[in-house]
């Protein structure tokens, strides 16, 4: 009887705690997405605390339209997409390589990789930036190399792990029904760490999609700054308009949820999975 009731309070306080860290993180999420269906007048006279009287899609059109979101959303999408698929074909095919290929200065590479990941991302913006500024490569093409540069660290750590656990046995199989490296990289190792790849999308989706700072030094040109630059300046511009930063601010939030949403099993997965592996 003790231990059941010592189960039980351990439980509640772990339930009740979970719970007041999911409200504190849904509720301002929640707040956003409500003040932006109101009216600035409706905002000034409660603060966004009450519903408003009717779902107010103007502040969305004026965002989108006037604001010129429609621009700084295409063009944070293509960037997304552009350099996760970067990420994750360079990444699998460096780890795939550092699992099963031998070959002089595998370590030593792998650990300058690692190494890496130790380095303040902040730190080498600025070398990074005056880089592409001598090779004439800023704005788009230079800002999708330098975000696929900072994301290849973690992913080959991550898919490297996932790749050393796939038996031998496999390939070995692979091999005699006549399919090279890649062919087996490509239909026998790439299948069994949809886990691990879905974790490394999320993240790298998620980075490319909220950076700024080294956006705010890549861009110089309006029309093909991502959309966390666009809201920045957007935000200035309107700073006592609350309802339309935060129908802006929506806007730049949804796509990421709507992902991980879509991808939360294989995400769940991956992660207990490298952990397991860990």
């Amino acid at each position: 009887m003790y231990y059941r009731l010592k189960k039980l309070i351990i439980l509640t306080v772990l339930h009740v705690f979970l719970f007041s860290v999911a409200v504190s993180c849904i509720f301002p999420f929640l707040w956003m997405v409500n003040v932006s269906f109101k009216t600035q007048g409706e905002f000034d006279a409660d603060q966004g605390l009450k519903l408003g009287a009717s779902f107010n899609w103007d502040n969305y059109k004026s965002v989108w339209f006037e604001g010129q979101f429609w621009r700084y959303f295409f063009n944070s999408s293509f960037y997304l997409v552009v350099t996760v698929v970067f990420i994750v074909l360079v990444s699998s095919l460096a780890a795939f390589a550092f699992s099963r290929l031998r070959f002089p200065g595998r370590n030593v590479i792998f650990f300058i990789f690692l190494t890496a990941m130790m380095i303040p991302l902040p730190a080498g913006f600025v070398p990074i930036y005056v880089l592409l500024n001598k090779l004439h490569l800023v704005n788009r093409t230079g800002y999708v190399l330098a975000m696929t540069n900072v994301g290849l660290s973690l992913s080959i750590y991550l898919l490297k792990t996932f790749f050393d656990q796939l038996p031998r046995d496999l390939e070995d199989a692979a091999r005699m029904d006549g399919c090279n490296k890649l062919q087996i990289w490509r239909h026998v190792a790439m299948p069994l760490v949809t886990p691990a790849l879905s974790v490394v999308v999320i993240f790298n989706a998620l980075n490319v999609w909220n950076e700024f700072v080294l956006a705010s030094l890549m861009f110089t040109d309006s029309k093909v700054m991502p959309l966390q630059v666009g809201l920045m300046e957007f935000s200035g511009r309107m700073v006592t308009q609350h309802t339309l930063i935060m129908a802006a601010l929506t806007i730049a939030a949804l796509p990421i949820i709507i992902l991980y949403i879509k991808m939360q099993k294989q995400f769940v997965e991956g992660l207990t999975a490298g952990a397991l592996v860990g």
